[in-house]
This record gives structure tokens, C-alpha cells and sequence, in this order.
């Protein structure tokens, strides 16, 4: 039984009605809450009842009735200090819990049932059914929370009953703080991830706008060389007028030699033609001559007598496009020097 200096208490303030009195009107609640503070009280006597001001979110401030104190979880565990309110419209509304820490016992970050600042929720609160769940079943359910999962800092591992000992509001403790862990180990894998594709993200961009360059630079190239063919389909055309104008055979454009697309104008053209033809057949009779040399096919004595005799005829060869070429040489002076090249060939 509860002891008379609590009973005057509580009685006290439940029905004081000066500028003191507390957010409660009813007298049916206040008698209900009374009962309800009285039986917490007797079977957890470390749990004591006083008035407190309460501040909800909205900013409204209201007188309640508190109930502060240890509750004792187990031997291997600290006691944890809660304080608890009766809310204005208890039991319709459910209680607010919160658990009080300070720098020897902090609390466990990322617990499951309690916040950073010490709010408390739990099954218990959050399935509140007015006038089936009261402060008695509050509190019985905190310490099978407490020591399934204990707010403050520990290093002893909680104790586990039995499943098929536990009860359907201990089950649904027991699946929120496992859903809780599984919820904050799959944020934090979130969040890995997160920044892998936030630095894929970054790559990415990064290749996109080496191949908008790639492909810019491409266009541009494009654009020249759209522009080249332009102008060598022009040049290809005035090719054709000018072979077309001047009657020479069109069938050199479509295979024949290009030789035949040109005629030369005097004997002298001619023979610079065949003197420069000459020399270029000369000097490629001599490359080959030296790829045979190289591979063996010829022996020394043969490929120096075969390159002093090449040699000869390329010097004559040069020797009369060299007069050919000078200025003034008329057509009999040219064939004179060449009938006097060709006596003064001596057979090696």
C-alpha cells in the first residue's frame, strides 16, 4: 500500500484549485489517475509522484503530474532514470516517457526506443488503448525494453528470454529494435552506395564531355573535309572543261594513261619527255640492281659492271635534259648535241 505522505501528495495536487492547480478537469480522470499513480507507486516504490511544467511541440505550456525516479533493469545492468508524464487527456492519451542522462551515463546513439534528447517510444506506446493500457503496464513494459536493449552506454550483452516465453507486446519490441539495426545498417550501406554512384555520377559527366569534344572536333572535321571534297569536285571539273576544250581523249579520265591526256608541242618536248622517262627507268633498273646485290643473286664482279654501265647511260640521259633545258637552244642545236652524245659513246 502506497504510504500516506505519497497519497497526500498526489491528492493534494490533484485537487488543488488555485492558480497552481493542474491541466486536469475532470473529476473522473483525476480519480482514475489517483488509482492508476497509487498502484505504480506500490510495486515500484523508487518511482515518486510531483508536479512539473511540460512544454508540448506546439509551444503550449501545461502543469502535469510527473513521476521521476530509477527503474532497476538487472544486477549486471545500471539503473536507468526515467521521468514520466500524465498527459492533460490521459488515458485517452498516452503517457511521455524520457530517460535522463548526464555525463557518466549517456545515451546509446542510434537506440532503437530511445533518442538523442531521452524521448521514449515503445509498442506499448504506440498501440496506447485508453482504459486497457495504464502506468503500471508503462513501466513493466520500460524494463523488458531496458534490458532487451539499455539505453544508456554498456558493454554487457542484454539478456534474451525464451521466444515462446515472451508475450505479444515483447515480440513486437524484440521485431522493432531488430528492424531498427537492419534499418540504420541498410542507411548506412545506402549511403556507401550513394557516394560510389555520386563519384560514378562524376566520371561520367566527365567522359560525356570528353566525347562532346570528340564529337564537336569530329563535326569540324567533317565540315573540312565536306569543304575539300567541295573544292576538289570543283577542280575535277574544270579539268574536264579544259580536256573537253582542247579535244583531248576523255578516256584517259576513265583508265587510260595519263601520258595520253598530253601531247608535246615541238620535237624539243619530246625530247625532254623521253630523256626524263629514261632517267627515271635508269634509276629504277639501279634500286633493283641493288636489291639483287643485297639478297646475292648477283656477284660483285656482275653488279659493278651492270651499275658502271647504268651509270653511263644516266649521266648521258641527264646530260642532254641539262642542255635541252637551257635557255635559247633551238631545235638544231639540240639534235646536233645529241648526234655528238651518241658518237662520243664508247663501249665498256
Amino acid at each position: 500500500m502506497a504510504s500516506p505522505s505519497q497519497a497526500e501528495i498526489i491528492d493534494s495536487a490533484m485537487f488543488c484549485n488555485t492558480e497552481f492547480a493542474l491541466a486536469y478537469y475532470d473529476p473522473d480522470q483525476k480519480w482514475l489517475i489517483r488509482k492508476h499513480l497509487l498502484s505504480l507507486h506500490k510495486e515500484f516504490s523508487s518511482l515518486y509522484p510531483s508536479i512539473d511544467t511540460y512544454i508540448h511541440h506546439d509551444g503550449t505550456v501545461v502543469k502535469l503530474l510527473k513521476v521521476y525516479g530509477y527503474l532497476y533493469i538487472s544486477h549486471s545492468l545500471p539503473l536507468v532514470h526515467i521521468n514520466i508524464w500524465v498527459h492533460e487527456h490521459y488515458p485517452h492519451v498516452a503517457p511521455m516517457v524520457q530517460v535522463q542522462a548526464d555525463i557518466t551515463s549517456p545515451i546509446r546513439p542510434n537506440h532503437p526506443f530511445v533518442d538523442p534528447s531521452g524521448l521514449t517510444t515503445s509498442s506499448y506506446l504506440h498501440t496506447w488503448v485508453p482504459f486497457r493500457h495504464d502506468l503500471l503496464g508503462l513501466v513493466h513494459n520500460l524494463v523488458k525494453i531496458f534490458s532487451l536493449d539499455h539505453p544508456y552506454v554498456v558493454s554487457v550483452p542484454p539478456s534474451m528470454s525464451h521466444p515462446s516465453y515472451v508475450s505479444k507486446m515483447e515480440c513486437m519490441d524484440r521485431i522493432w529494435c531488430r528492424l531498427h539495426y537492419e534499418i540504420i545498417g541498410l542507411k548506412e550501406n545506402t549511403k556507401d552506395e550513394v557516394e560510389k554512384l555520386a563519384c560514378l555520377q562524376e566520371e561520367m559527366r566527365a567522359r560525356v564531355d570528353i566525347t562532346d569534344n570528340l564529337i564537336i572536333g569530329l563535326d569540324h572535321e567533317k565540315t573540312e573535309l565536306k569543304q575539300r571534297v567541295k573544292e576538289m569536285t570543283d577542280e575535277a571539273d574544270v579539268l574536264v572543261n579544259w580536256l573537253m576544250v582542247n579535244k583531248v581523249n576523255l578516256s584517259v579520265t576513265t583508265g587510260g594513261r595519263i601520258e595520253d591526256a598530253f601531247e608535246c608541242v615541238d620535237a624539243i618536248s619530246t625530247l625532254k619527255m623521253e630523256c626524263m622517262a629514261e632517267e627515271e627507268a635508269l634509276g629504277e633498273m639501279m634500286l633493283g640492281l641493288d636489291d639483287a646485290f643485297c639478297r646475292g643473286v648477283m656477284s660483285h664482279e656482275a653488279y659493278f659492271k651492270q651499275v658502271r654501265l647504268l651509270a653511263r647511260e644516266q649521266f648521258f640521259a641527264l646530260a642532254k635534259l641539262e642542255k635541252l633545258n637551257q635557255e635559247g637552244s633551238s631545235h638544231v642545236e639540240a639534235s646536233c648535241f645529241v648526234d655528238s652524245l651518241k658518237r662520243m659513246r664508247i663501249s665498256p
